[in-house]
């Protein structure tokens, strides 16, 4: 009987040890992470490398209230496909708190990811996947050679990205995938060499979008797709609501179609409007360069572009196609020397805005585009108000209008200073009707 009875106690004690997590990078820690995880609560890690061979599914509703932390000495290797780690809630909701179901806030609330590594050792191995979540904070948090660093699903609200090193994965730095999802913050991060893109929104509907004091650079490859460190794509969806500000976004102009901040805007019809135009969008104080097309809007409704410097457009600093109740203010467009040499030495740089509509340029400082017919080039535009800018040392013309209708141009001083250089036309009007133009400085006058 005692034999018996030492026999169960030391089987169980085994078994005990067995469901601890190794972490040494040889054991398969999967099923051991796995149990740690479906107790819920919070759940901390020793230094070391975790082994994962599937992804580990944390069924909020279940566990109740979860957090994993690893106080940066923890790393996970996932060697499946999948998600490491995929938070799973039920919320079905908005953010309105009369919508919200009682286990949310009971059980639900605040799943939380903290200083932890995940590497990703699998082709379709992401980071971390939430879906149905309500509140999810990650912070501190590094992700790198996996697909998607981070993954956002179906539903989810109120979202916190912060902190983190989201860096040289195959697919987007954080995914905004086909998600319903209002109020979410990206915050102080570097996300970098994502071939995917950078912050990527495809279809879903997505509003209240915040980026902030962050890093995001060259997510893009010459092999891949053309996207942007910031692509907003709305063709199955909507997106609106987006603030990119204080961020430094740059590079590389060696991807076909690469760009700084890429947004789609014509989505899916809203109520009875068949052309819905999406937008609501503000890009402020920020550093951008190195690409071919530093900010591209097509068919965009509603944006603020002011107090940012442009600089190294390989093709264009800002090309807008199809816009309009664009607001754009003081920003320099500069050919600053000591960031053009070399291959830098062919950027043409230049601002094109095509078939646009109610479009205010104010205060703009543009100096050194290069090849292009015009610094300023704006074709079959309407409504066009120009007052105060800069246009300075350009090839072409400083201002081209091209079928341009109903527009005011006060205020602008345009002159090429340079000495070897056969001057264009500083204004050149071509077509159009029921123009107006007072009050400009013109160093080479006008051709009409």
């Amino acid at each position: 009987m005692i034999s018996r009875l030492l026999l169960l106690t030391l089987t169980a004690f085994s078994l005990s040890l067995h469901a601890q997590p190794v972490g040494d990078g040889k054991a398969d820690d999967t099923a051991a992470v796995q149990t740690m995880l479906d107790t819920g609560g919070a759940v901390g890690l020793p230094r070391g490398t975790y082994r994962l061979t599937k992804p580990i599914v944390v069924d909020l509703d279940k566990t109740g209230f979860t957090s994993l932390s690893g106080d940066g000495v923890v790393r996970f290797v996932m060697e499946g496909a999948g998600p490491a780690f995929h938070f799973k809630g039920t919320h079905g909701g908005t953010a309105d708190p009369t919508s919200l179901k009682p286990e949310i806030f009971a059980r639900q609330r605040t799943p939380m990811v903290d200083g932890i590594e995940i590497v990703g050792a699998h082709a379709e191995a992401d980071g971390i996947e939430a879906t149905g979540t309500m509140q999810l904070t990650i912070t501190r948090v590094s992700v790198h050679e996996a697909r998607h660093a981070v993954r956002l699903s179906v539903k989810n609200r109120n979202v916190i990205i912060s902190e983190c090193h989201l860096y040289h994965n195959s697919g987007a730095g954080v995914f905004y995938d086909h998600v319903d999802l209002h109020q979410s913050n990206i915050i102080g991060s570097h996300i970098s060499y994502n071939a995917g893109g950078g912050v990527v929104t495809r279809g879903g509907a997505v509003r209240n979008l915040h980026i902030g004091t962050c890093d995001i650079e060259s997510n893009m490859a010459p092999e891949s797709p053309p996207t942007a460190n910031v692509l907003i794509d709305c063709t199955d969806g909507s997106t609106a609501e987006v603030s990119i500000t204080g961020c430094t976004i740059q590079h590389n102009s060696v991807s076909p179609g690469s760009a700084n901040v890429r947004f789609i805007g014509k989505g899916k019809p809203y109520g009875n409007d068949e052309t819905a135009r999406w937008g609501h969008l503000s890009i402020c104080d920020n550093v951008l360069s190195d690409v071919s097309v530093n900010i591209n809007l097509q068919e965009v409704r509603g944006a603020v572009i002011t107090g940012n410097t442009f600089g190294v457009g390989f093709e264009h600093d800002l090309l807008a196609v199809g816009c309009s109740n664009l607001a754009i203010g003081p920003n320099t467009f500069d050919r600053n020397p000591p960031y053009y040499r070399g291959k830098a030495a062919a950027v043409k740089g230049g601002l094109v805005f095509r078939d646009c509509r109610d479009i205010t340029l104010t205060g703009l400082h543009i100096d050194g585009v290069r090849t292009h017919p015009a610094a300023v080039q704006i074709v079959n535009g309407d409504t066009f108000n120009i007052s105060g800018c800069t246009i300075l040392d350009s090839d072409g013309a400083g201002l081209w209008m091209k079928n341009t209708r109903h527009s005011l141009v006060t205020g602008c001083l345009i002159a090429d200073r340079r000495k070897d250089s056969q001057p264009a036309p500083s204004l050149r009007v071509e077509g159009g009707e029921d123009n107006t133009f007072a009050n400009n400085k013109l160093a080479h006058g006008e051709a009409k």
